[in-house]
């Protein structure tokens, strides 16, 4: 039969709540206490019954979160950032894909609720806030994370995806790229913020953003790379190929560095290209990549904290909304001579 914990507390003479109180490493336990307590649960195998706890104190200890891609590094940095604060509390993630899918994301979140999970975080794909809405309607407090809906108040942790592609436009400026490109993301809030960023600083600067020049990429989370890939394809016909790229994340940047190397265009000479996210590919692509960096691991961390506020007794009745201001991080993909400004005239 399983050990229980009230098998823990006759075989060492204490109190079942002595017991309870050691486990959750509650200060009223002396560190002796504990540490015989412990050393009996790894004696005797013990194993908490967290269904049971559960239906005790209403608390699972459990944080969902549903993403559209696990692999993709961006989405592993933030899950990293809150399952390292969360555990120091006490609490466990369970992860989730949506693939990118709707209907898909819809059924993971239903079934992390069935499971009577104590918080919910989404990195959504849903084309309206409908299915968010119905959740808030409930009592599991819910926290997107990177995505967000217009006129949608909602408890929130993201990058100013704005200022990236601002800070993208103004480095590839910079460096003296004439025929810059960018390949967007969804129609979603980061690919439009981004893409926003990027043209108005553009069109502040005196230029334009050509249609043959703005390439619409697929499942940019999902399938990036080979969407990049193709995108430099197909840039690569025009009588003027763009001489600098703006690609809405690192993983489509990827897909297009690798492309290049194949059809022998020279980064950063022939070609700059600039990524989002500023995640670690060293082994992959042979010119270290610049980057916009999201601050993805604290994305994770802010949302742990705002989670752990939101579980307290007096939990904040206001939507909170966490933007973090991004940072270049200029490596050799654009490391080309900085354009030389002409004198003033005299």
């Amino acid at each position: 039969m399983a050990v229980k914990m009230k098998d823990i507390a006759e075989a060492l003479g204490v109190s079942l709540v002595t017991v309870s109180k050691a486990l959750r490493q509650h200060p009223d336990i002396s560190k002796q206490t504990r540490e015989r307590i412990e050393a009996k649960v790894k004696e005797l195998n013990y194993r908490p019954n967290l269904a049971a706890r559960s239906l005790v104190t209403g608390r699972s200890s459990l944080i969902g979160l549903i993403v559209p891609d696990l692999l993709h590094p961006f989405f592993a940095e933030v899950a990293r950032g809150l399952s390292l604060t969360l555990r120091e509390r006490g609490y466990f993630l369970v992860l989730a894909s949506s693939e990118e899918d709707p209907v898909l994301e819809q059924q993971e979140i239903e079934h992390m609720l069935a499971h009577r999970l104590d918080a919910l975080v989404v990195a959504t794909c849903q084309p309206d806030p409908a299915m968010l809405r119905r959740i808030q309607a409930g009592d599991t407090p819910l926290v997107l994370i990177d995505r967000y809906f217009e006129g949608f108040s909602s408890h929130y942790v993201g990058t100013d995806d704005y200022a990236a592609g601002k800070l993208a436009a103004e480095h590839l400026i910079e460096i003296g790229c004439k025929r810059i490109a960018h390949i967007r993301g969804a129609e979603n809030s980061t690919g439009r913020r981004r893409y926003k960023g990027f043209l108005d600083t553009l069109q502040k600067h005196g230029r334009t953003l050509p249609p043959e020049y703005l390439m619409a990429a697929g499942s940019v989370d999902v399938e990036g790379a080979r969407y990049g890939s193709a995108a430099l394809q197909q840039l690569r016909t025009l009588k003027q190929p763009p001489d600098g790229i703006f690609c809405y994340n690192d993983v489509v940047a990827i897909g297009l560095v690798l492309e290049a190397a194949a059809e022998g265009v020279r980064i950063p000479h022939d070609l700059a290209v600039i990524g989002c996210g500023n995640l670690h590919y060293d082994e992959a692509i042979c010119v270290p990549l610049s980057s916009i960096d999201q601050r993805s691991s604290e994305i994770g961390t802010r949302a742990a904290k705002m989670i752990l506020d939101l579980l307290q007794p007096e939990a904040p009745q206001e939507h909170a909304r966490t933007v973090l201001q991004p940072r270049l991080i200029a490596r050799d993909s654009t490391a080309k001579p900085v354009a030389k400004k002409k004198p003033a005239a005299k």
